[in-house]
């Protein structure tokens, strides 16, 4: 087992799941996934982040398991299917997000929190409150 396996292992990422950047022609499979995770995303601009190469999908055995959507250094959306969460699908995309742009912003729930404090977000809560929060990831 190499590094990078190990890695995948200790973070519970099944060893046949990969990220790469998602294909225009998946825009329906990266809609499923937002949409069993209960995101709001717009179909308009997904497809036009993925037409940018700038969707990241996570694959497994053929399918896509889970999706993160960028503008700029802006996370917009990142979801896993159900079947996936709590498997680090969401942790490897952020990561190779992190990878492209070398700093991240995502605005989230307190529900998430949790998710954007494992990888060391500086959070601070939004204006306006009403348990909206904004966090910023620098590549150190």
């Amino acid at each position: 087992m190499d590094d990078t396996e190990r890695d995948r292992a200790a973070d519970g990422v099944d060893d046949a799941t990969t990220v790469r950047e998602g294909d225009p022609d998946e825009l329906v499979a990266v809609m499923r996934v937002f949409d069993a995770g209960l995101l709001e995303a717009d179909a308009g601009k997904v497809r036009d982040r993925l037409a940018a190469g700038d969707c990241l999908v996570a694959e497994a055995s053929g399918r896509v398991v889970g999706a993160l959507v960028l503008d700029g250094d802006y996370v917009d959306a990142v979801a896993a299917s159900p079947s996936r969460r709590g498997r680090g699908v969401g942790t490897e995309l952020v990561r190779a997000a992190l990878d492209r742009r070398g700093r991240l912003v995502a605005d989230f729930d307190g529900g998430v929190r949790p998710f954007y404090e494992s990888f060391g977000f500086d959070i601070e809560e939004r204006d306006g409150g009403e348990g909206r929060f904004r966090g910023v990831l620098r590549d150190e």
